[in-house]
């Protein structure tokens, strides 16, 4: 019998082994909560999973491109209209840079309303001579280093559920209300690369896509009568870390009587809690969404082709996204493995690369951060992997914020350790800010550009400016 033959409910994961989710002081006021939660309506539903899930198969027969990010993790503090419209805007540039490149359709997936829970690689943390529990997302616990703040508090999952359910009432008003309208976004991409100092790389691309919208609007095709130029399709995703708030969100179709994680479209398993005889990778494992599966330095391809066998058993198209998080100087020396033992078994998946977490370090001034050349080296390292092996390199999956922070050194306006300090806001990670992502864009639009050339497409304006 394997570990996994017994019937799944969603509750089997509590007779599996644990990692990586709090210890909470009061039991029967951790049930009363997500008793409470499982009484509240879904965040999203199963029908739109399934066309999440429709996308991605696009994505993994090399016929789109997923661009997945947002927070390292979300704050209660910092929630606001604002800072979500900011996001969603730099995300909507991202997009459309890389979708033109592409010439095909860009997944847009962020890790957004939801992502409140964080995976730590130490239990505690010392601030001089004094030990606390580790900080581990405001769904969880506090930032404040002070012992009250630590302690687990299950009524954060109710506070987690309103704000996600409120930004994803915002996302979903921006989406289709006229905010992703394609020549609104387009207008502050040219801004961007007016002020870059990169301004001249990124400007014969974006005279292209303007040129390419002037010739739609020549031919009576603009936002003001195509729908498809003023709204798009955004997908909601997060970590499925803290399993007793996933249970009270796991929900029958009615429609088709498989069970779905209604907390959000896409959920994903973590580098340190995939183990195949493990609680994370057993409820996964029954529900119906897209599952993402982050794979690090020490998975081997056998044991990846156990991992999917559990999660993808029926082998289905757009069910299994396989993230890719090595650092930039490892990519060559574990991706290849995986993926011919992916290819030579006939494995439908998605191949995505995280270039964040493999690549953070510790500045000589303390901060955590991580270097844009080291990003950018693991996102060139994965594209040059997939090429080698003709594999479509599917996606990139980045912690990115819509503000001007100063968490990540390098890029086009050269951040320094020394600046770190002075808009350093992140609670856990540091993130991308709104130019360096941009410019992350327009260098893998580069990349895609020359992958597209290779295969000999020509240029078809009108199915570019339609995918966008």
């Amino acid at each position: 019998m394997t570990v996994h033959s017994k019937p799944w409910s969603p509750a089997s994961w509590r007779d599996k082994p644990v990692v990586q989710v709090p210890d909470y002081p009061d039991a029967q006021a951790l049930e009363a909560v997500e008793n409470q939660l499982s009484t509240f309506p879904p965040l999203v539903f199963a029908g739109e999973a399934r066309r999440l899930k429709a996308k991605l198969a696009r994505v993994a027969e090399g016929e789109a491109f997923l661009l997945q990010g947002g927070d390292c993790a979300e704050s209660f503090a910092e929630h606001g209209a604002d800072p979500i419209r900011d996001f969603f805007r730099v995300f909507l540039q991202m997009a459309a840079i890389l979708t033109y490149a592409a010439q095909s359709p860009v997944v847009k997936v962020g890790r957004i309303a939801g992502q409140f829970a964080k995976p730590r690689s130490s239990p505690t943390e010392k601030d001089g001579d004094i030990e606390l529990p580790i900080y581990r997302g405001d769904i969880i616990n506090g930032t404040e280093f002070n012992a009250e703040s630590r302690i687990p508090d299950p009524a954060r999952m109710l506070k987690a559920y309103r704000q996600s359910a409120a930004t994803l009432n915002l996302l979903r008003a921006f989406a289709t209300g006229g905010y992703a309208n394609l020549e609104h976004v387009h207008q502050w991409t040219l801004d961007f690369v007016d002020g870059s100092p990169q301004s001249e790389r990124y400007q014969a691309l974006a005279d292209r896509i303007t040129e390419t919208l002037a010739f739609m609007r020549a031919c009576g095709i603009d936002a003001e009568h195509t729908d498809a130029l003023r709204s798009t399709e955004f997908y909601t995703s997060h970590e499925a870390l803290l399993l007793g708030y996933e249970q009270a969100f796991a929900r029958v179709d009615s429609t088709t009587g498989g069970w779905y994680a209604t907390s959000g479209h896409m959920i994903w398993i973590g580098d340190r809690t995939r183990q195949p005889d493990h609680a994370h990778i057993e409820f996964c494992r029954g529900v119906q969404n897209p599952i993402g599966l982050k794979c690090g330095p020490s998975l081997e391809p056998d044991g990846l082709l156990r991992l999917i066998d559990i999660l993808n058993p029926q082998n289905e198209p757009g069910r299994l996204t396989l993230i890719a998080r090595f650092g930039a100087g490892k990519v060559g020396d574990h991706l290849p493995g995986l993926v011919r033992a992916v290819a030579r078994e006939g494995r439908s998946v998605v191949w995505s690369c995280d270039p964040m977490h493999g690549n953070t370090i510790k500045a000589a001034n303390g901060y955590k951060t991580r270097p844009f050349d080291d990003i950018l080296t693991e996102v060139e390292g994965f594209f040059d992997v997939h090429q080698a092996e003709g594999t479509h390199a599917g996606g990139i999956h980045i912690e990115m914020t819509g503000k001007n922070v100063t968490e990540c050194t390098g890029g086009a306006r050269a951040i320094t350790d020394d600046d770190l300090s002075s808009r350093y806001h992140t609670h856990c990670d540091p993130r991308l800010n709104a130019d360096q992502s941009l410019e992350l864009a327009f260098l893998v639009a580069e990349r895609l550009n020359k992958e597209r050339a290779g295969r000999g497409r020509t240029f078809q304006p009108a199915a570019s400016v339609a995918s966008l």
